[in-house]
């Protein structure tokens, strides 16, 4: 009988302890998923998660020059990409995604509609000095009825992606390409991606770089890492975006604990 009566009350124990068990697993979810839920809510404008949102860096500027980016697809979802900030920062803008670009019909909209320019430091690309820029703007200046508005198009992804996007594509390699002066093209201060070479510029940067140069007219050789005309605010923007995307970085958050730890005064005692 007393074997009986343990086996018994063990059963009860063992039932009881997964009844439990099974409640605090289903809390244990339940609270996962509100957490994930609430750490997944899109800010409406920039379409990141809330604590990601990048809209205190968006700079308002009135671009003469319509930008055109072609956006490689693995760029798209990418968010320490730029392309996002310059596209909500640039009232004249457009992103155009994909990798093949013969026959893309947006971008021939494009091309009947403007006089499209390349920035790509191809082998043919002219590079961005006050002559070139001269030649393409009072084109557009004097641009009739019969002529189109100067478009900028650029290539969004890493350097590898933007040679393929170009390689494949018979339509940019007949585009006219320009490239930024060295001063320009070596000032890049984009810090949260791996580049291809050190001060690479980024989408963003390049953008504005090329914009300040083409729409400076006179004022071209102010031009210079630092005072980019009306882009600036954008550029200086782009500096704290860079120390915003570092912070989610775990050696940045424990650098942060560290000095936290530091910073505490010793016990008297």
């Amino acid at each position: 009988m007393s074997v009986i009566y343990h086996v018994f009350i063990s059963y009860r124990l063992i039932k009881y302890l997964y009844n439990i068990n099974k409640v605090y697993i289903g809390c244990f979810i339940h609270c996962a998923l509100i957490y994930s839920f609430m750490s997944r809510i899109l800010c409406l404008t920039c379409q990141r998660p809330k604590k990601a949102c990048i809209c205190a860096f968006i700079t308002a500027i009135k671009n003469d020059i319509h930008v055109v980016i072609l956006q490689h697809p693995s760029e798209v979802s990418q968010t320490k990409g730029t392309v996002a900030l310059l596209a909500k920062s640039l009232q004249s803008c457009q992103v155009i995604v994909g990798e093949f670009f013969d026959g893309d019909a947006l971008l021939l909209e494009v091309m009947a509609q403007y006089q499209a320019v390349l920035l790509y430091p191809g082998e043919q690309a002219r590079t961005l000095d006050q002559k070139v820029s001269v030649a393409l703007t009072e084109r557009d200046k004097n641009s009739g009825a019969n002529q189109k508005p100067l478009c900028l198009v650029i290539l969004d992804g890493t350097w590898k992606k933007a040679y393929r996007m170009f390689m494949l594509s018979k339509t940019l390699q007949q585009l006219p390409q320009i490239c930024l002066p060295e001063y320009l093209a070596n000032a890049g201060q984009y810090h949260i991606r791996k580049v291809a070479k050190n001060n690479a510029l980024s989408s963003l940067e390049a953008s504005c770089y090329a914009l300040a140069l083409l729409e400076a007219g006179s004022g071209f050789d102010e031009i210079t890492p630092v005072l980019a005309g009306k882009y600036q605010p954008l550029l200086n923007k782009f500096q704290e975006f860079n120390r915003f995307q570092l912070s989610f970085r775990p050696e940045h958050l424990q650098g942060k604990r560290v000095n936290t730890n530091i910073s505490r005064k010793p016990d008297d005692s």
